[in-house]
């Protein structure tokens, strides 16, 4: 018989929790495409194994982008920013636009841009923390400003709130050696789970406030005893609009004895986000632990449930989830019952503000580029128009 994980029983261990999942191509299917790089295609290489050996392992999947493909599940779609329904209630970040009328922004005009879920530095993406010029490390005043309950904008950025006593308490502001005191690290844990809990499940990473706490759940892909299978593809230009013709280019694909997913679940790092002093709480409860350690199997169980599209040539379906030892297991989950028991406040969801110009405006070098070519089309319109001719 599988054994059953649950949230509670899994933060009580001691050591971390290591979990497998064999996974194969769908429709019977052999080959598969891993995560590859411009003109160098996808990673094998050769690792030794206890009988001398060496065996050829593929990176199908790194932290980073495992990471991204479990936050995707989160969220109704590729391209729907909702939360599926079991996690309705859990807190997270909402980067909006939009045209304020009276200095208000009323929620049926808010333009959803990004959310925490889809940028990969969560709560610290420059989309919620606001823009900060490198000399001053001052935010600059033009976006990334909460929107309050009655609709109207913070007069600071969201980043200069986290910074605030009540929140982080960051000292010396502004300077490149600010830090939160010691005693200040239970606030960091308690804010950053008010507003984005995810965060502290995959990592976060205040780099200007030495603020950087590692991931809880690590996972990667890796495809054993691998073979490189080298195909090509072409582009077709019909029509004749672009410059690059016919092209043939090369694509890369892999064959495997395995792919598998590995899981690592640091609950030593869960457990050290709050304890008590006495009969006084620090940091995070023990129903808002047991919320991160549940959000963590419920996206393990939800990759493993039905088939996952990797990428395009990367459809793969569980055949199997184990622990270290070999045994297999099944992961009880009741998600809806943790968000309630982690004591969420209302709003569950926070919008972050930007102004359309600001938001859609080009970056500093975007900008000296554009000039740059502006002058040369000055000097060299003619002759190109001569070309193209």
């Amino acid at each position: 018989m599988p054994e059953t994980l649950t949230p509670s029983g899994v933060l009580e261990k001691q050591g971390p929790l290591v979990l497998f999942a064999f996974f194969e191509p769908v429709a019977g299917l052999d080959r598969f495409q891993p995560a590859g790089f411009p003109e160098v295609g996808h990673v094998i290489y050769k690792a030794p194994r206890s009988n001398g050996a060496l065996e050829n392992v593929c990176i199908v999947d790194s932290a980073a982008s495992m990471a991204n493909h479990l936050e995707m599940l989160c969220m109704r779609g590729a391209h729907d920013y909702e939360l599926v329904d079991d996690l309705q209630g859990m807190p997270y970040l909402r980067c909006v636009t939009g045209e304020l009328e009276d200095g208000k922004l009323p929620p049926e005009k808010r333009e959803v841009v990004v959310t925490s879920l889809t940028e990969g530095h969560r709560i610290a993406s420059t989309y919620f923390f606001g823009n900060r010029p490198k000399k001053t490390l001052k935010w600059d005043g033009k976006g990334a400003q909460r929107i309050k309950d009655d609709d109207t904008l913070c007069d600071k950025s969201f980043g200069d709130e986290l910074a605030g006593a009540e929140n982080f308490g960051i000292r010396l502001d502004g300077n490149k050696k600010a830090h939160p005191p010691a005693d200040k690290w239970w606030n960091v844990f308690q804010t950053i789970f008010r507003y984005d809990p995810n965060a502290l499940v995959h990592g976060v990473l205040f780099p200007q406030w030495q603020i950087k706490i590692p991931r809880v759940l690590t996972a990667h892909l890796e495809a054993f005893e691998a073979s490189r299978v080298d195909r090509s593809g072409v582009k077709f230009d019909r029509l004749g609009k672009t410059t690059s013709g016919q092209p043939i280019f090369p694509v890369d694909d892999a064959t495997a004895r395995e792919i598998r997913a590995t899981f690592i679940l640091d609950t030593a790092l869960v457990r050290s986000f709050g304890r008590t002093n006495g009969k006084t709480p620090l940091g995070l409860t023990q129903g808002q632990k047991e919320f991160l350690v549940a959000l963590a199997l419920w996206k393990i169980r939800r990759l493993c449930e039905t088939p996952f599209r990797f990428r395009s040539g990367c459809h793969l379906k569980c055949a199997r989830l184990a622990d270290d030892a070999g045994q297999e297991v099944t992961l009880d989950v009741d998600i809806k019952s943790a968000i309630t028991q982690a004591g969420f406040e209302d709003p569950r969801v926070t919008d972050i503000f930007w102004p359309r110009e600001e938001l859609y405006r080009a970056g500093e070098e975007e900008e000296k580029k554009d000039k740059e070519t502006d002058a040369e089309g000055d000097i060299n319109g003619a002759n190109d128009a001569e070309e193209g001719e």
